[in-house]
């Protein structure tokens, strides 16, 4: 899978903008301001998602592709390959999967907020 359908995939994410946080190397996704999803433009082999703690575990024993993530939290965060033992299907399945674990643990304002946006960006719709 490749960054551009990765991006576009990410942005069609209610709520979900894009920036450079951490400098102009890393690609951030976040929903309502909490990040979703991190690439390396350098090193566009990886991106880094948050992960149920247990779902993580998992998946690191079952795909040698699937890492604890370099420079975040291990417990929460993933590193994945995007040119391993990982489909495409999967690689989707661990964004949305990252997205629903950030909405998770919004507070009841910032829920509340999302709630009230359109389910589709804009940009969908011009």
């Amino acid at each position: 899978m490749d960054i551009e359908t990765i991006r576009d995939y990410c942005l069609a994410k209610k709520g979900t903008t894009e920036g450079f946080p951490f400098g102009e190397d890393f690609l951030v996704f976040k929903v309502m301001g909490k990040m979703t999803a991190c690439i390396k433009l350098e090193c566009p082999d990886l991106i880094t998602l948050k992960c149920d703690p247990d779902y993580a575990l998992e998946l690191r024993d079952h795909y040698p592709g699937v890492e604890g993530a370099y420079h975040f939290n291990k417990k929460y965060w993933n590193q994945v390959s995007l040119k391993g033992d990982i489909d495409d299907k999967m690689i989707l399945h661990l964004i949305d999967h990252s997205y629903e674990e950030v909405i998770k643990k919004f507070t009841r304002k910032l829920k509340q907020e999302y709630n009230e946006l359109p389910d589709y960006p804009d940009s969908l719709h011009t």
